[in-house]
């Protein structure tokens, strides 16, 4: 709240979390279970963390339905650690890439340090506005590495291939939104601050078969997934805090339905303003229907009207809707619909563009 005005926060990243989350870990600031320290004073070996590490990981397994054959791992260093960790990890001769957007790109720049890349599709010929599809993955590559939700570009990708190969998937801003059917990956990687908790710890869940494809080069302690696993993610000192909040906060998908009842939430906020954009005759959505984030909505003036934007801006900021601005490479506005946002909030940015729209 700001002078009594609600803010509507629909910022890509570092994003809004769940008040549950907010308020359970703002109480742990001051004084966290039975110990009379703050939260961020405390050890990572203290049992009193340990069990919120145990417990995170439990949650990790029950929202997405794991079995034992995986491990789930709190890391640190972002999903931008983990673009060169996989192929130092698992790349020893070619690996298949996906290309959808500027983090794919990424990944791809620092793979190809490590071997060969077969780009299999790529969506830069429309500056990434849909997800690429019939395209071959092939089968003599070490993995395949696709990216869920574009955040940049607002595509997502809707069906997932299947994959002769490991299947490794960036699913940072949409981890935890939508049921997934992970018996098809063999990692999943996601930075926090998206969809799952605040920045500062990665989740990375990975086969456990996976530690038998290790490629045959020198692996420092600190990137070998292995190291992680052995120690319970606690190798070294953890990010405790994040850790503390993503536990709560997957707290509250599971107590708001888990992944059915986040995707139907979801769902519902995309449809609302998607319908707003496409009856507008002063805005136009920016991906391709069929490719459509139902995380990050990207709109902009159509040419005619761009002129108007500073009048849109003033109409957003009077309603207290924060964080719309676009990223530089698509412009215009990119709303961002994670979990936590309400569907209040959508509407009121609805009733924005319908009130423009006259």
């Amino acid at each position: 709240m700001t002078n009594g005005k609600k803010i509507h926060n629909f910022s890509a990243g570092p994003s809004i979390l769940s008040d549950y989350a907010i308020e359970k870990s703002s109480a742990d600031l001051k004084s966290f279970s039975d110990t009379g320290l703050s939260v961020l004073e405390i050890s990572h070996r203290s049992k009193q963390f340990v069990q919120v590490a145990d417990e995170a990981t439990q949650l990790v397994k029950k929202l997405l339905n794991l079995t034992d054959d995986y491990d789930v791992l709190f890391l640190q260093g972002g999903a931008s650690t983990q673009f060169f960790q996989i192929p130092h990890n698992f790349l020893k001769t070619k690996a298949v890439y996906l290309n959808t957007g500027t983090w794919s790109k990424k990944a791809i720049k620092e793979a190809k340090g490590y071997g060969e890349i077969d780009v299999c599709a790529s969506s830069e010929d429309g500056n990434f506005n849909y997800i690429p599809g019939n395209y071959t993955i092939s089968s003599d590559a070490d993995y395949f590495h696709c990216t869920s939700n574009n955040t940049i570009f607002g595509t997502q990708i809707k069906e997932f291939p299947d994959s002769d190969i490991p299947m490794i998937c960036d699913m940072s801003s949409d981890i935890f939104s939508r049921p997934i059917d992970v018996t098809k990956f063999d990692i999943i990687y996601a930075g926090a601050q998206k969809n799952m908790g605040p920045a500062g710890v990665t989740l990375v869940v990975i086969k456990k078969e996976m530690y038998n494809k290790l490629a045959d080069r020198h692996i420092p302690s600190m990137v070998n997934y292995k190291t992680h696993a052995d120690a319970d993610s606690m190798f070294n000192t953890p990010p405790v805090f994040p850790i503390l909040v993503s536990k709560y906060n997957m707290e509250w998908v599971l107590n708001n339905g888990g992944l059915e009842g986040m995707e139907k939430r979801n769902n519902e906020k995309a449809s609302l303003l998607y319908d707003a954009i496409d009856a507008s005759p002063y805005f136009k959505g920016t991906a391709r229907e069929d490719s459509r984030s139902h995380m990050n909505a990207c709109f902009v003036f159509k040419p005619e009207h761009e002129g108007l934007s500073s009048k849109f801006d003033e109409a957003c900021k009077e309603a207290g809707l924060s964080g719309l601005k676009g990223h530089r490479s698509v412009g215009g506005y990119r709303a961002s619909l994670y979990n936590a946002l309400s569907i209040e909030s959508v509407q009121a940015l609805v009733d924005v563009i319908n009130k423009f729209n006259g």
